[in-house]
């Protein structure tokens, strides 16, 4: 710089002068010359080692996405912002959805951006400011009444499809009471919507939305002075902060809600907030209009159903009307002409009669056939039988001769006998001076036992 402004003219001339002389002649060492990048890093080790990690809290701005998953914006107050990154580890983490203008609390490391030089936040994790105790009374809450059962899908009922009334809990100066009425109205006005109006926001809330609900449910049985019944309640909100939806965690309004003698459809906040009323409520939904919608199906669908039941109907009272009258024609033109009944039952006996004349003396036919048959082959087949029967009385006799005792005593052998004449087969029991008697072929013989030998 001071070469430079020796350009000026002399008086700068001679400043420069003695700039050179001060140089040559002081003792200190030069000040150290940097490379960019080596200071960046320098800066950044000092960062490090001074601050992180660290917390900051402030508002969101100019908040994106990219396609890589990683999310880029800015912290800011009224005096001061600073530059945010936020990688896509991070930012899968996140149970909200960042929004500009949203007041959060971040954490994270302080960085020197090398390729600008630009001092950045680098975010680990980023939560809604103040979120911290209310998050913990919200876990805390929501598992004291999930164990006393208070979320238990069997305890969850059915929405009606064509609900006779509907209450709305709202309040009257919220943007989703036009949202849910501008809803109802364009799928069916026909339907009558009773509205216990309460506040949305703030200490009164709780109380006031407690007695919202009991009031329509007081008047669930008769409404609008029509006798109408409730068949369900819509308890809805537009979005806001955690702070801003703190009067939908109140333990009395969801002990309030399980008292209700028809289903309730909480429609709080955005798609991404959810409170105890959302757990307790008979079915949630995303938003106040998305909740109007799940109540009411749309009249023109309803017409069309209710034009395809009529066609139905038509087509099927015209096919009964066509066949009764058939039915009606055949019964006249019995009726008108009895003497064609006649003919027809006279055609039908004769029928019959034929059928049986024809049947008896195909019957007698056979039958005389069949006799015939067998008296021709009578002859034949006594012979047959004659014959062979006349076969097996020789072979009968043949077998019976073979089996006569006497030839068996013709080649030798002897029957022996007692004295009683009972056949002697064995030595066992003849003893010496026992008297047999021994047939032959021929004739007998008397016989003295004198000895027994057993073999």
């Amino acid at each position: 710089m001071a070469q430079g402004a020796g350009f000026g003219g002399p008086t700068a001339g001679s400043g420069h002068t003695r700039a050179l002389t001060m140089s040559a002649t002081d003792s200190s060492p030069a000040p150290r010359v940097w490379r960019v990048d080596a200071l960046c890093r320098a800066m950044a080790d000092m960062l490090n080692a001074r601050f992180n990690p660290v917390r900051v809290s402030g508002e969101l701005s100019g908040f994106s996405r990219a396609a890589s998953g990683h999310c880029y914006f800015s912290l800011k107050d009224q005096d001061a912002q600073i530059r945010c990154a936020m990688f896509k580890r991070a930012a899968t983490n996140l149970d909200f959805a960042p929004r500009d203008g949203e007041l959060v609390e971040v954490s994270g490391r302080l960085d020197i951006y090398g390729p600008r030089g630009d001092l950045q936040l680098i975010v680990e994790g980023m939560r809604r400011h103040g979120q911290g105790s209310l998050f913990e009374d919200f876990l805390r809450l929501k598992a004291r009444l999930e164990a006393l059962g208070l979320f238990d899908p069997a305890r969850k009922r059915p929405l009606k499809a064509m609900p006779r009334a509907i209450g709305l809990v709202t309040s009257l100066g919220a943007a989703a009471l036009h949202d849910v009425a501008s809803a109802l109205n364009r799928r069916v006005p026909h339907i009558p919507v009773v509205l216990a109006a309460s506040a949305v926001q703030g200490e009164a809330a709780p109380v006031e939305l407690v007695r919202a609900l009991q009031s329509l449910y007081a008047r669930a049985h008769d409404v609008d002075g029509a006798g109408t019944p409730l068949d369900v309640i819509l308890l809805v909100r537009g979005g806001g902060s955690m702070e801003d939806l703190w009067a939908f965690n109140d333990e009395q309004l969801a002990l309030t809600m399980c008292e209700s003698p028809v289903p309730v459809v909480s429609g709080v906040g955005h798609e991404t907030d959810f409170t105890i009323a959302d757990f307790v409520a008979d079915l949630r939904a995303p938003t106040p209009t998305a909740a109007a919608e799940l109540v009411a199906t749309p009249t023109a669908v309803c017409e069309a159903a209710a034009d395809v039941l009529m066609d139905r109907l038509a087509n099927a009272s015209h096919r009964t009307l066509d066949t009764l009258a058939q039915r009606l024609d055949r019964l006249a033109s019995r009726a008108g002409r009895p003497s064609g009944a006649v003919a027809v039952h006279a055609m039908r006996l004769q029928g019959l009669a034929h059928r049986l004349r024809s049947a008896a003396a195909s019957q007698l036919s056979a039958r005389t056939l069949h006799a015939q048959t067998l008296q021709t082959q009578w002859p034949a087949a006594r012979q047959t039988w004659l014959r062979l029967n006349t076969e097996r009385l020789h072979r009968v006799e043949l077998r019976l001769g073979l089996l006569d005792p006497s030839l068996v005593l013709q080649r030798g052998y002897a029957w022996l006998s007692d004295a009683q004449g009972v056949p002697v087969s064995r030595t066992a029991g003849l003893q010496p001076g026992d008297a047999v008697c021994a047939t032959l072929a021929d004739g007998t013989v008397d016989l003295s036992v004198t000895a027994v030998h057993h073999i």
